[in-house]
């Protein structure tokens, strides 16, 4: 399922970047990652090695709470965006994203683990609105963070079915 996400989003980053335009359609623009988002945007940036040295559940948790964040950014992304088509693409993202959380948590519990607690996922600013020029970095951000973390789940998912068959 990571895959097939991975294909469906480099399409509507690029489509996304294209509705941007200048300068985030330029093939070397990457604008900083802002300091404090309002969606509090978990980082696929773990160095490899402490990544691989938690636990299984430790892992799968952490997905979890990624993909719940994400999704409610995507989802935020998609009402705010005024293009039809992308907003119909990242609509039909959300789905493909409920469905990898759902088969998260429905692998958590076939392995026994317990579920985290539903974390609280605040999008926009106070009064839920993001500026235009925060919003776009902000999107753009949230694309490759979700890129990111679509690569590492797939590695982590192949490596867990090696050991759970071992």
């Amino acid at each position: 399922m990571t895959k097939y996400l991975e294909y469906q989003l480099k399409e509507i980053k690029d489509t996304y970047l294209s509705y941007l335009g200048p300068p985030f359609n330029e093939k070397d623009f990457s604008p900083p990652r802002p300091n404090t988002t309002a969606l509090s945007l978990p980082s696929a940036a773990t160095r490899l090695e402490l990544w691989r040295g938690l636990e299984n559940r430790a892992r799968l948790a952490q997905n979890q709470r990624a993909y719940s964040v994400l999704l409610a950014a995507v989802r935020e992304l998609a009402r705010s965006t005024l293009c039809p088509y992308l907003q119909t693409s990242l609509l039909h993202f959300c789905t493909g994203l409920d469905g990898l959380l759902g088969s998260i948590s429905g692998l958590m519990t076939t392995l026994g683990y317990a579920l985290p607690p539903p974390s609280a996922v605040s999008v926009g600013g106070s009064d839920g609105e993001l500026q235009e020029p925060r919003r776009d970095v902000e999107g753009f951000w949230i694309l490759r963070e979700l890129q990111s973390w679509l690569w590492r789940s797939a590695k982590d998912f192949n490596r867990l079915k090696k050991r759970l068959r071992g």
